[in-house]
């Protein structure tokens, strides 16, 4: 009897101090203790780096002086930004209804295309794959100098237009890849069940195949509205007379020193970005989850 008792007890201490729950406290004491190690310095040191250049910026955006010595609190490049940069506020527009109107164009285009790819069964299929992602691998130089040299060919006056069309082929793999990777974890039998119950093709494809993709286009258009903003070098190339865009501008404008305005509409971009970012953040985890 007295076996079977120290038996038994030591069962229950081994699986009270040896079961998943004492092995994770373990584990978590263990890594409480621990106050310092080389991933954490990494990781601290990499954050420090990616954001205290923008709280430098934030900071030098209410300088009262255009130089680096601070000179106390002031709102005027903001007063400036606002009621004086009729330029700069012309070429930001620019931007933006480009990069608007190019990711809409390549977040239709990509989707289709993906959705074309994942679906049907053909002799160029691998090609087209392929092919999608060579604006991803190309350096920008390159593609800015073969569209500046087609847009040439064509006769194509360089303008709004020419940087259109030249970021919409740009951001159209970016889309293509983010949906293809959504397709991929696709169940087809919801498919066949819409078709079992009547529904078209067209049908389906709106009512089924979309809205399960929907964080794939979501997170395409996002990005190729990003790239579009920020692009510079192939813009360059194809931009003309009158269609200066933001990073042009900016480009045009730090060759006489970094002027404390653009700080200004710096914060205010980054500003605009972290609440979009906060409110669009619910809503992909909401269409993720259906």
């Amino acid at each position: 009897m007295v076996n079977i008792r120290t038996m038994v007890h030591a069962v229950i201490t081994s699986l009270k101090s040896g079961g998943p729950t004492g092995e994770a406290n373990r584990h978590a004491k263990r890594a409480y203790r621990r106050h310092f190690s080389l991933s954490q310095a990494v990781f601290s040191a990499a954050i420090i780096f990616l954001f205290l250049p923008l709280l430098v910026l934030v900071l030098y955006s209410f300088n009262g002086s255009k130089g680096s010595g601070w000179t106390g609190f002031s709102l005027r490049w903001y007063e400036q930004l606002f009621f004086h940069s009729r330029e700069l506020w012309r070429a930001f527009w620019n931007s933006f209804l480009i990069a608007v109107s190019s990711a809409l164009t390549a977040t239709v285009l990509g989707t289709l295309g993906a959705i074309g790819v994942n679906w049907y069964r053909f002799k160029l299929r691998n090609y087209v794959q392929v092919i999608s992602f060579l604006p991803m691998v190309l350096p920008e130089i390159i593609i800015g100098v073969s569209l500046s040299v087609f847009f040439a060919g064509v006769r194509m006056r360089l303008g709004l237009l020419t940087i259109f069309i030249a970021h919409a082929t740009f951001n159209l793999p970016f889309v293509f890849l983010m949906v293809m990777a959504r397709l991929d974890e696709f169940d087809f039998s919801i498919i066949e069940a819409a078709h079992d119950l009547g529904a078209n093709e067209v049908q389906t494809l709106f009512n089924v195949t979309l809205p399960i993709c929907m964080p794939g286009i979501v997170s395409g258009i996002l990005t190729a509205i990003t790239i579009s903003l920020e692009d510079f070098v192939i813009t360059y190339f194809v931009a003309g007379p009158g269609s200066t865009t933001l990073p042009l501008y900016i480009y045009s404008a730090i060759r006489f020193g970094v002027s404390p305005v653009i700080n200004a509409l710096s914060v205010v971009m980054i500003s605009g970005t972290v609440v979009l970012t906060y409110l669009l953040r619910n809503f992909l985890k909401y269409i993720a989850a259906k």
